[in-house]
């Protein structure tokens, strides 16, 4: 039985990676923090349901703890790392931008510490497509330059990206970094569009639409996602004997290291994003219309043809379905 460890187990995309691989007969590994940046007890009800499987080990403490994940990589001699704890969110990062630095960054210099010392067969990170920054060529390839970020989140995922090509070259650790774009659905953490319209719609208060409702993203379900993960983690880098990689790929020509697109492959605007919400829903948003957020990007846009290339899946649910499962489930979760 293979082994993962997996950091942020208890969010949302954690939960759901840490369920796949728990049903495809792994057993798995699950670090979290249960911070408070959102309610914690959907968090702990998420990991509730994970700890039902025998195979599920949960630890409660923070990445950055200095030693924790050299110890836990000693214990448990992971086959597969996949890395999501983060501090996540854009607007927060202007607030409170130490906490990103602490969890995205010396998060991932210790885990990388500790794999140095206890190499396991492939390490997954996760990154993000606000790593693109003022990029504004769509839709967004991995080989594309990504030099200037609009905000300090996505300057320290970028940073992680680059701190793990590092390693990958200087210790020959195979790594996968994917760029997710806005990923959503069931389980949802609160902070995002789709759990905050959601709410305000059911209680008639006006939502916030930024840069008056002008904007794109590349909505990318959950499930989608994860399947996505599950089958790159087959999808091992190896370093290019001569130094050529093929076109189109963002292998390392000097290291076992990738970066991989994961979205829908298509910029739906913000309008019909809320207006998918609106038909579930059966009621009509009240707009409170604003200017674009400080460190945003008016568009997201993911060319996936490198994930199908590896993989030979791209994700494709449309968002009305996607939307429709989250309403279903929003209803449920607070008996509505």
């Amino acid at each position: 039985m293979p082994t993962a460890l997996v950091t942020g187990s208890a969010g949302f995309i954690g939960s759901f990676v840490c369920q796949k691989l728990l049903s495809e007969g792994w057993r798995v590994v699950g670090l979290d923090c249960l911070s408070d940046y959102y309610d914690v007890q959907l968090k702990r009800r998420r990991e509730a349901m994970l700890k039902q499987n025998e195979g599920y080990r949960s630890i409660h403490d923070m990445v950055e703890t200095p030693g924790l994940l050299m110890s836990l990589f000693e214990e448990e001699r992971p086959d597969v790392v996949i890395h999501l704890a983060a501090q996540a969110g854009v607007r927060y990062s202007i607030e409170n931008p130490r906490a990103y630095l602490e969890s995205n960054i010396i998060g991932t210099f210790e885990l990388l510490e500790a794999a140095r010392a206890f190499p396991p067969q492939h390490m997954l990170l996760a990154s993000t497509s606000s790593a693109y920054g003022a990029n504004e060529e769509m839709p967004y390839r991995e080989t594309d330059k990504a030099d200037h970020q609009m905000s300090f989140y996505a300057a320290t995922k970028k940073s992680s990206e680059s701190m793990a090509h590092s390693y990958a070259h200087l210790f020959g650790l195979p790594i996968t970094m994917f760029r997710f774009f806005t990923v959503y659905g069931p389980w949802g953490r609160p902070d995002m569009a789709l759990f905050k319209f959601t709410k305000a719609i059911l209680e008639d208060q006006p939502i916030d639409v930024y840069n008056h409702g002008d904007m794109k993203r590349d909505f990318t379900y959950v499930e989608d996602l994860v399947h996505a993960i599950w089958l790159l983690i087959d999808a091992v880098p190896q370093r290019p004997d001569d130094g050529v990689v093929e076109e189109g790929d963002s292998l390392s020509p000097v290291a076992p290291f990738r970066v991989v697109n994961i979205g829908n492959s298509d910029a739906v605007q913000l309008t019909d994003f809320i207006a998918a919400i609106e038909a579930s829903l059966g009621k009509t948003a009240r707009r409170n219309l604003l200017p674009m957020q400080a460190g945003d990007v008016p568009a997201t846009w993911a060319d996936a043809s490198l994930l199908k290339k590896l993989t030979g899946y791209a994700p494709d649910t449309p968002v009305k379905d996607g939307v429709g499962r989250f309403v279903d489930w929003y209803r449920d979760y607070f008996n509505l």
